[in-house]
């Protein structure tokens, strides 16, 4: 759920938030929210306690307050006491599954999205994580390091999950798992997928539950998940930059999580076309200070409440993926709609199940919560790992920072072990740099790179059973030292007699003597039918990086049109579909006139040039082309 401001995931709420919405036994849920007068969720749950974050925001899943929040619904609760439960008042039960989706019966694969240009310039830190220039807490090192590290070293703060299951022989209502059902596996090895830096604009001033959700939608394709199975283990977490305040969560609550089918999202339910998407709102949460946890655990603990809130949800998600299709409290108690994170959000270090620090191997120690154990009736911060133990260890083998050139072949060969013999391992990798690619069966990354810059590299081993492991690294691509000036495109001048390597319609490679080539005896002459007809000339080339770059092409426009305001035939030029220059039978000349365009932005990249002559059914307007050139400098 969200977590509220001290205990908040969008499935986060606090264990004092006193809701009274599913109630088990003989009253249903409406029946007996309309008892208590509250309204209930489109999806089957209400919450009570107008204090709530989550109150008439249901997709708040495992929201958490603030501090001072968290008061006030601990006041509110008090004055209202909770109807009798069947079971212990935090007792969790499964819900039946969203889309056959309870749980995360997988390996997690997590995706952290920094959203937004406020996140400043990018570089890499020495552990070879991401760094950006507006983010002075080191919050995105810290979560990059977080989850590489679950499942590492032997921590148990993450074991908690392997209690919790899904799958055909799991019943609605029951509140532990058969032998036979689909256990959340320990999650070895670390859980970080990739990291996404999407700059494409500045995220907004206080995104909705919508943009969040689209936001998750774009990282999928963004990372290639463009499908339902690719996404059944994955989780997007959406983290807003410094200054934001994303579905106004200020001075109300620190994070939820959701998945993007939920029809009560500001905004709306978000369509995917890769199926059910797992995401969660992380706003900069540290500007609230200690009304999100900074110093609740260390001193001065800048990051305190920043790692609990990750871990607060990313628990939540695992065990709740499709909510509350997963395991959530239905006694009709105080902590009624809350998850498993939820109920133990904000519990004091030093206290039975009291937040704590927890050493992620050679990661890092950083703070987090417990979270409920129906198997102990208890918050764990430490948990034996139960029935989702896989058994299988698959560890890779960190080759360290790597670095290249432009223009310069690579070949790195990353190794991996299994703990089990006669495995076979499949490798992945996220964020290489352009260029680069690797070999699932072999783990060898190998390729050219196109572009200067430094990414954040991930490498991820998996074998038959889905136990997988990863490492990351930094690689940095830098110039070549210079750029060699060069002419890029073939056949510049048409002068071969034939297409190639341009790609035309019939019949615009043409040296008739009724429209004069510019230089030689051959051009492109686009349209001039005096009927209805398109007509284009297309060719791909790489600019190198690091290189200034510019277009030129000498264009001669002859038309029988004799207007002087209407454009009927029309040429446009573009380059990787964005249009940089357009003309008419209204731009006719008489000779030929030099074209230029600047090209430098596309330095690095591999870019197509395209002429498009478009004529209408009357009056021929020829769009003649000669002597072009992409030229570097």
């Amino acid at each position: 759920m969200g977590i509220p401001r001290i205990r908040a995931t969008r499935r986060l709420a606090l264990a004092a938030v006193a809701s009274l919405s599913l109630v088990t036994g003989a009253l249903t849920t409406a029946v007996a929210a309309q008892a208590a007068n509250e309204p209930v969720s489109p999806q089957g749950g209400s919450v009570a306690n107008p204090y709530s974050p989550a109150y008439q925001h249901s997709y708040r899943h495992g929201v958490v307050p603030t501090l001072q929040q968290h008061a006030k619904m601990q006041d509110w609760a008090a004055s209202h006491p909770a109807l009798n439960a069947a079971t212990g008042p935090e007792t969790l039960s499964y819900g039946g599954g969203i889309d056959g989706i309870g749980v995360q019966s997988g390996h997690s694969k997590v995706y952290l999205v920094f959203y937004g240009t406020q996140w400043g310039t990018q570089t890499t830190d020495a552990n070879g994580n991401a760094k950006f220039s507006g983010d002075s807490a080191g919050a995105a090192g810290a979560a990059q390091q977080m989850f590489k590290g679950i499942g590492t070293g032997n921590e148990l703060w993450s074991a908690d999950l392997t209690q919790w299951c899904d799958g055909p022989n799991v019943a609605a209502g029951a509140t532990s798992c058969p032998a036979n059902a689909n256990f959340v596996p320990y999650q070895s090895g670390g859980v970080l997928a990739g990291v996404w830096y999407d700059n494409a604009a500045a995220s907004p001033s206080a995104a909705s539950g919508h943009q969040l959700g689209q936001e998750a939608v774009n990282a999928a394709a963004h990372f290639g998940n463009t499908t339902a199975a690719a996404n059944r283990d994955a989780y997007y977490v959406i983290l807003s930059p410094h200054g934001t305040n994303p579905d106004s969560y200020q001075n109300q609550y620190c994070a939820w999580h959701d998945w993007n089918g939920d029809t009560t999202l500001t905004g709306g339910a978000v369509n995917s076309p890769y199926g059910d998407l797992a995401f969660s709102n992380q706003p900069y949460n540290i500007d609230s200070g200690a009304g999100c946890g900074v110093g609740f655990v260390n001193s001065p603990g800048t990051l305190d409440g920043w790692t609990m809130t990750l871990g607060h949800e990313w628990h939540e998600m695992m065990s709740d993926q499709n909510p509350a299709g997963g395991w959530t409290n239905h006694t009709g108690s105080s902590y009624d709609g809350q998850e498993n994170s939820d109920e133990c959000a904000w519990l004091s270090p030093g206290t039975a199940g009291g937040a704590a620090n927890v050493t992620f191997g050679s990661f890092g120690t950083w703070a987090e919560q417990a979270s409920w154990s129906n198997d102990t009736n208890s918050c764990a911060i430490s948990h034996p790992i139960v029935g989702g133990q896989t058994g299988n260890t698959v560890t890779v083998t960190n080759p360290g920072s790597q670095s290249g050139k432009v223009g310069t072949a690579v070949s790195l060969q990353v190794s991996a072990s299994d703990s089990a013999s006669g495995q076979t391992l499949t490798y992945s990798a996220t964020g290489l740099p352009a260029g680069l690619s690797i070999n699932a069966s072999t783990g060898l990354i190998s390729g050219t790179p196109t572009a200067v810059g430094t990414s954040s590299v991930t490498v991820t081993a998996k074998d038959t059973t889905n136990a997988s492991g990863s490492a990351s690294f930094s690689w940095t691509v830098s110039t070549t030292g210079g750029c060699t000036a060069t002419q890029l495109l073939g056949n510049a001048g048409f002068e071969t007699g034939s297409a190639a390597p341009w790609t035309t319609t019939s019949g615009v490679v043409d040296n008739s003597a009724s429209e004069a080539a510019h230089g030689g005896s051959w051009k492109a002459w686009l349209n001039g039918y005096g009927s209805a007809h398109t007509d284009s000339a297309s060719q791909t080339v790489t600019i190198p990086a690091g290189c200034k770059a510019t277009l030129s092409y000498w264009l001669h426009i002859d038309t029988a049109e004799t207007t002087t305001t209407t454009q009927y035939d029309k040429l446009t030029v573009t380059v990787n579909g964005t249009t940089v220059a357009t003309y008419s039978n209204l731009n006719k000349n008489t000779g030929y006139a030099q074209k230029t365009v600047d090209l430098s932005a596309y330095a690095g990249q591999s870019v197509t040039l395209k002429f498009n002559g478009v004529e209408d059914s009357s009056l021929q307007t020829s769009f003649v082309i000669d002597d072009t050139a992409i030229q570097t400098s």
